[in-house]
């Protein structure tokens, strides 16, 4: 609601500031409740940026360009995951070493506000829809050449007075006809993306290195090599996301995560060696990271109609966050109470249906106008 009225820029500044304030207050609580109050503030502003970043970046992108763009906003997740493994890793023998560990955001968020303020244009596309066409204008030929700016105005102007023949899009849209079969595939991709076990692995990754038998700064520093291959296979989407294509990496991901954590099944049943179950492990998230990680946010903010994107990102990744936090919260009972085995094995029948769902339902839409993309699937 609020980027559709104020912009994707005005928002993702408010943002930055909710990152700022959040991480000064845990830094800096003197109670639980105060702890939790400023992590509920981090919540919201991580959910809005997952959500405005990848619909900014695609509406600015060119085409030919947008998933490398898109996947960039991953790339930024991994080094934030890798960051932070090394940071607490160094600072976790120091008195009140969690206090540091939660400033540190604060340095970033000051970042991204800079950068917002001085660098940073409004989306050209929201711009246009505000009858700002000058405007929009200007930052096509800042993106791309005259030549580019006059050919992307053309399309968008066309896109737009076919939404205006329409009604204001609602959120009970995003449940009709052709625009729910839609919003329908992009949710359940974004479902996917979690339920295949990526936060239960990333964020535990040191109690479940404990379950090997590695323990201690041992079990932190694996962790680090877990940020690390997580970074270099993202590294590997953008290289390949524009040249080979999103459905193709999707396929090749679901495949590779199915048989890593079909092994780690088996390893854990009948006692593997720990370093099998290491290079496993991080098979498994060199898979994911090299497709569901960034592709997913590359093909919802591609898929979805320009009228409803805005409502229709806001409800996927809604539906994201959920399966994150449903999984989180659930994972340490089940490793606790059933073992590694199962839990793995849970996380490989997921993946499995993954590859299923891509193969059958998810379009291709590498190298095609977000136009274009809404004229062949609506």
């Amino acid at each position: 609601f609020f980027a559709n009225r104020y912009g994707r820029k005005k928002v993702m500044m408010i943002i930055s500031v909710l990152f700022t304030i959040s991480s000064l207050g845990c830094a800096l609580s003197q109670s639980v409740f105060m702890l939790a109050f400023f992590r509920l503030i981090a919540g919201i502003a991580v959910g809005a940026v997952s959500v405005i970043a990848p619909m900014y970046i695609s509406e600015i992108a060119p085409a030919e360009k947008r998933g490398t763009l898109v996947s960039f906003n991953q790339f930024a997740i991994v080094i934030g995951i890798l960051l932070a493994y090394v940071f607490n890793y160094f600072l976790i023998d120091f008195v009140d070493g969690w206090r540091y560990m939660l400033a540190i955001p604060f340095v970033f968020s000051m970042l991204f506000f800079g950068y917002l303020s001085v660098s940073f244009p409004e989306s050209p596309r929201w711009l246009l829809s505000k009858g700002k066409n000058e405007e929009a204008m200007a930052v096509l030929i800042k993106i791309g050449g005259t030549h580019y700016a006059k050919d992307e105005m053309q399309s968008m102007e066309q896109s737009m007075i076919k939404d205006t023949r329409k009604e204001k899009a609602s959120f009970y849209d995003l449940f009709k006809g052709r625009t729910g079969k839609v919003v329908l595939l992009g949710t359940l991709l974004a479902a996917f993306q979690q339920i295949t076990g990526i936060n239960a692995v990333v964020s535990y990754a040191p109690i479940i290195f404990e379950k090997t038998g590695v323990g201690g700064n041992t079990a932190s520093m694996q962790s680090i090599l877990v940020g690390l291959v997580n970074f270099l296979a993202t590294i590997v989407a953008l290289w390949l996301v524009d040249k080979k294509g999103r459905k193709t990496l999707l396929l090749w991901g679901a495949a590779g995560m199915t048989l890593s954590l079909s092994y780690l099944t088996y390893a854990f049943t009948f006692n593997g060696n720990n370093l099998s179950i290491v290079v496993a492990l991080l098979a498994y998230i060199a898979f994911f990271a090299a497709s569901f990680a960034p592709v997913m946010w590359v093909v919802t903010s591609e898929i979805y109609p320009n009228r409803v994107r805005g409502i229709a990102l806001s409800f996927s990744t809604t539906i994201s966050w959920l399966c994150t936090f449903v999984i989180v919260q659930s994972s340490p009972y089940v490793l606790n109470q059933f073992g590694g085995a199962f839990l793995f094995g849970f996380f490989a029948v997921l993946s499995l249906l993954a590859f299923v769902f891509v193969k059958k339902w998810i379009p291709e839409t590498k190298g095609k106008s977000l136009e274009e993309i809404e004229r062949e699937i609506i």
